[in-house]
């Protein structure tokens, strides 16, 4: 066998798939990082253990922003958000679908940031990971595809950051993350979706409210891979669902949740009649 120099360069070994959803949460350009989500959950569905990297302590480089965003839109506080306009207006039903938008980018972040960070895992939890990913990329596309019907574009509007702060409070616990970003702040889309596509057919725009139904069938598959995944959690350390989640609200401030709703989507997600039960008495 013939020596290696000790000044030869060796190729490096190929990243897995942890380490490409850490790239591809980095990406700073919206239409790139969905094509690039969707390009990496094909990629999963033909990857075996050793790619995935289950077990790898990755740690993000020190020049990577995490997410990555694009320059534009400009985030502001939730209180400095337009109000939304008349729907019935061009500009109006564009606000509405801007908003809707900025979540869908921001669930992409999310997903990819609950691949990534957290290790030791089952591989079922990264293939749901990274399937939620997909189809929140899907979602995004849609989106923007149909704001630039209305003339408008991802980052025409401000919006806030709210989402990705429960991401940053809860990146130190699996357990907190999957309590509070997919059980909490992604189950009030379970709530919120109704309504706004009722605004919006009412409107007379049936193709935004066409995607907000993709939107809601996929959302309650979303919400309930959190389920799974905080019920499993919980079980591994012996703890009781209802009261963990109760103290994790309370530990990382989040948001008082306020009805109505939506029951039948909350339990096609997983959710119990004793966590619903505690939810409404609960509510402000």
């Amino acid at each position: 066998m013939p020596e290696i120099s000790p000044d030869a360069h060796l190729p490096d070994p190929p990243q897995t798939l942890r380490q490409q959803a850490l790239g591809v949460l980095c990406l700073t350009d919206a239409r790139d990082k969905a094509k690039a989500a969707r390009a990496l959950f094909r990629d999963f569905a033909q990857a075996d253990a050793a790619r995935l990297g289950a077990e790898d302590h990755i740690a993000a480089d020190a020049a990577q922003r995490i997410p990555g965003r694009p320059p534009r839109p400009e985030l502001v506080p939730p209180q400095r958000v337009q109000r939304r306009r008349s729907l019935h207006t061009d500009d109006g039903r564009a606000a509405m679908i801007h908003a809707l938008c900025h979540i869908e980018f921001n669930a992409i972040n999310l997903a990819l940031d609950a691949v990534w960070r957290f290790p030791c895992m089952p591989a079922d939890y990264y293939r749901d990971w990274l399937r939620v990913a997909d189809e929140e990329a899907l979602h995004f596309t849609l989106l923007a595809d149909h704001l630039g019907t209305l003339g408008f574009g991802y980052g025409d509007f401000p919006a806030h950051n709210s989402l990705w702060e429960m991401c940053d409070r809860t990146a130190g616990d699996v357990l907190a993350r999957m309590a509070l970003v997919p059980r909490t702040l992604e189950a009030r889309g379970l709530d919120a979706s109704p309504p706004v596509r009722a605004k919006l057919a009412g409107a007379g725009d049936h193709a935004a409210a066409a995607i907000i139904d993709i939107i809601l069938r996929d959302e309650v598959g979303h919400v309930a891979i959190g389920n799974r995944w905080y019920r499993w959690l919980c079980e591994q350390r012996g703890l009781d669902p209802v009261s963990t989640y109760a103290a994790l609200a309370l530990q990382h401030r989040a948001p008082k949740l306020r009805g109505p709703f939506n029951l039948a989507a909350r339990r096609a997600a997983g959710f119990d009649e004793d966590e619903l039960a505690w939810l409404e008495a609960s509510a402000g």
